[in-house]
């Protein structure tokens, strides 16, 4: 049979004129009727497939909206279709909802039988046509999507106890709020002393909020109330205790245990681990910066890391996830990714930097320098940059920084040197090796700290909290270039590396003492220039008669008063003799060590000056502090050096083993760190000899935490 025979022959259908005449055709052309009635005869040919007609969604959904605007003003409980814009929680199916797991199966069996079909190509790995065109499916995937979430809801319901415990069901949150009026003083002070420096809230849109919420404390929506009570939590972090007593009549410690109570009811309330909220996660990292002085750093890295899970499960590491975002919801994401980060890079320096995420995996973008205002919610594209600072220039700049930081080399080398392969290229032309840091502090000068106001609090913090981040970063940029055994530092080396570490104190002096940045010091307390001080107490053990050694002691005198002056009245560091404090102890060791290392090198010198050396303030300070402790009866054990001035250094040890990993707080673009994993770090590099201090000696489990994060150590 041939092939033509085989083909089956094409359908005939009724002329054009029988069709419209709804005559029966004999479907020869002309035909029969055409050629009665003297008309042209037009053979009909094979029309395009119909398509199914789409339900008329757009009409059932305004009318769903009408419905459930009526069901609002009445007070009326219901499931809507789509949370609120504050809520955001998963949108019930096709407009019903569920009530059990098997109606969301059966619901979803339903939604895929209304699906146009599907051509399996492939059977291990499945590829999908659809047989209408270029007709979306995303709305059908969306159900699908809220299938799978709506039965895992059900599935965990009431099992979502792994942080803060159970929920305590005998508790009504609203009780725990304060009074109206403090809300509004909290929310002023959070305005003054926390969003200038983390700016992840808007405040234009969650002021208005806020004043409703107030309002109406017994029905606010849950990551909204999650949120409020971590702004509580952080606003009296940033008081002074007396600031307490006089805007609230009660004291710090009182109004954080209550405040942060609240503040994990309320995210318990609103299943912060799975919830896609930008509230929660927001009301989840303030709960964390609130919480840090109180916790052992390595503990609330292990919850900053369930955060930053958070985080990129609602793509807000992606810079593509931004593409159907207004602008205002993709800078406020991009912010507060940046702030999360910022934040975990820091406590990471303070238990294992090999865990930060400042790395060059993700593709956020900065944030823009923009003022609040700038940034409407109907907006589609964003607004113009500005030249001059803005209200963000804190954000901004830091972040920037932190750009630079985690494509850097001699970052990568000491938390993950796989990374430096897909770290961006960040050198500039004929820049050599080492002049990336020269290029970027000429863009950050030119491009934002040239047009600060120093009379300005957070241009003056802006200012100065820069430039002590950049001299860190070149200080560990050589601790990088020198790591290798075969590469040799000279004198002027070293010189430079003393200049960078002294400019980090001189700088973290002007922070410290300004009247200006009196309310930004709950961030300054967080960072302590440790890097700063072990180097170059390290450098003048080594060579205790060099050229930088008088202006050494000088600035580390005027830090140390500046951060530790007040030990006889409030610091909480050395505010107990009793408890026998183990940061006191091993900074004391390593400025005394340096102390004797230079008074036994004038010793021995042919020609002595014709007076004696003049003790510096810092050792004197600790000294006597030293004594006090020597004193106690808890410390009857130490013995009493013969050696004046009464102190033998080698008697201030400290027991029971613990290892720090990587280079710990040496390392980090916040510009200061604790006293622990900076000697680890720093020694470790070869060719370095390290003091007398086994930093691994120490029992930081038992530490009170309190008393060392209250100021930054």
């Amino acid at each position: 049979m041939s092939p033509r025979a085989s083909a089956k022959s094409q359908r005939v259908l009724a002329c054009v004129l029988c069709q419209q005449r709804k005559v029966k055709c004999n479907r020869k052309f002309p035909c029969t009727n055409c050629e009665r009635a003297g008309a042209q005869c037009v053979p009909a040919t094979l029309a395009p497939r119909h398509r199914r007609r789409r339900f008329p969604e757009r009409e059932l959904l305004e009318r769903l909206r009408d419905y459930e605007g009526l069901l609002r003003q009445n007070n009326i409980k219901f499931e809507p279709l789509h949370a609120p814009v504050e809520e955001k929680a998963s949108p019930s199916l096709g407009g019903r909802s569920y009530d059990s797991t098997d109606d969301v199966l059966s619901g979803g069996r339903a939604a895929a039988a209304d699906r146009p079909k599907k051509t399996i190509i492939k059977s291990e790995t499945v590829y999908e046509a659809n047989d209408n065109g270029d007709e979306s499916d995303s709305s059908q995937d969306g159900m699908h999507e809220a299938v799978v979430k709506k039965v895992w809801d059900r599935m965990s319901e009431g099992n979502d106890y792994l942080l803060f415990g159970s929920r305590k069901t005998n508790v009504t949150l609203s009780t725990l709020h304060p009074k109206q009026v403090q809300i509004f003083r909290l929310w002023q002070v959070y305005l003054e002393n926390v969003n200038p420096l983390l700016k992840v809230t808007h405040t234009p849109t969650l002021q208005s909020r806020i004043i409703d919420a107030a309002s109406d404390v017994a029905n606010i929506n849950p990551n909204l109330e999650a949120l409020m009570f971590s702004i509580y939590c952080i606003s009296v972090i940033s008081l002074v205790e007396d600031k307490c007593q006089t805007l609230f009549g009660s004291t710090r410690k009182e109004l954080l245990a209550s405040f942060r109570f609240g503040c994990q009811q309320a995210l318990l309330n609103c299943e912060f681990l799975r919830s896609s909220d930008q509230d929660c996660l927001t009301a989840l990292y303030l709960y964390l910066i609130s919480v840090r002085s109180d916790t052992d750093p390595r503990s609330l890295s292990s919850i900053l890391g369930a955060a930053i899970r958070i985080a990129q499960r609602m793509g807000i590491h992606n810079e593509s996830a931004y593409s159907k975002s207004t602008a205002l919801e993709a800078e406020m994401r991009r912010r507060l990714w940046w702030s999360l980060i910022v934040f975990d890079n820091r406590i990471c320096e303070m238990s294992d930097s090999k865990a930060t995420v400042l790395t060059p995996a993700w593709d956020c973008s900065t944030p823009l320098n923009v003022d609040d205002f700038d940034l409407r919610s109907d907006m589609k594209k964003p607004p113009a940059v500005h030249r001059k600072p803005t209200e963000a220039i804190f954000a901004v700049v830091r972040s920037e920084l932190h750009e630079f930081i985690r494509h850097s080399a001699f970052h990568l080398d000491f938390t993950n040197p796989a990374l430096k392969a897909i770290a961006k290229n960040i050198k500039h032309g004929s820049v050599p090796e080492d002049g990336e840091l020269d290029t970027l502090e000429k863009m950050i000068e030119d491009k934002y700290l040239q047009s600060c106001n120093l009379e300005n609090p957070l241009q003056f913090m802006t200012l100065w909290t820069t430039r002590e981040c950049l001299a860190k970063a070149r200080l560990i940029q050589n601790y990088s270039k020198y790591s290798e055994p075969s590469v040799q530092q000279t004198d002027t080396d070293r010189d430079a590396a003393i200049s960078h570490a002294l400019s980090m104190l001189e700088c973290d002096t002007k922070l410290m003492t300004s009247p200006l940045t009196k309310g930004y010091l709950w961030l300054v307390h967080m960072y302590f220039p440790a890097p700063a001080y072990f180097h170059i107490l390290q450098n003048m053990k080594k060579r205790p008669i060099g050229k930088h050694n008088e202006k050494a002691w000088e600035v580390m005198s005027d830090n140390y008063e500046a951060r530790f002056k007040k030990i006889e009245n409030d610091n909480p560091i050395f505010k107990n003799v009793e408890d026998d404090n183990p940061i006191f102890k091993v900074f004391s060791k390593a400025v005394l060590q340096a102390w004797e290392a230079r008074q036994a090198a004038f010793r021995q010198l042919e020609h002595p000056l014709g007076q004696p050396l003049e003790q510096p303030r810092i050792v004197s300070s600790i000294q006597r502090r030293a004594r006090q402790m020597l004193s106690n009866p808890q410390n009857s054990n130490i013995e009493q050096a013969h050696d004046a001035p009464g102190i033998n250094v080698d008697n201030l040890t400290m027991p029971v083993p613990m290892d720090f990993g990587g280079y710990g707080l040496m390392y980090g673009l916040d510009a200061q760190c604790s006293a622990g994993s900076v000697l680890k770090g720093y020694y470790d590099i070869p060719g370095q000899a390290p003091m007398d201090l086994d930093m691994n000696q120490l029992d930081w489990t038992t530490m009170d935490w309190n008393p060392m994060h209250a100021r930054g150590c």
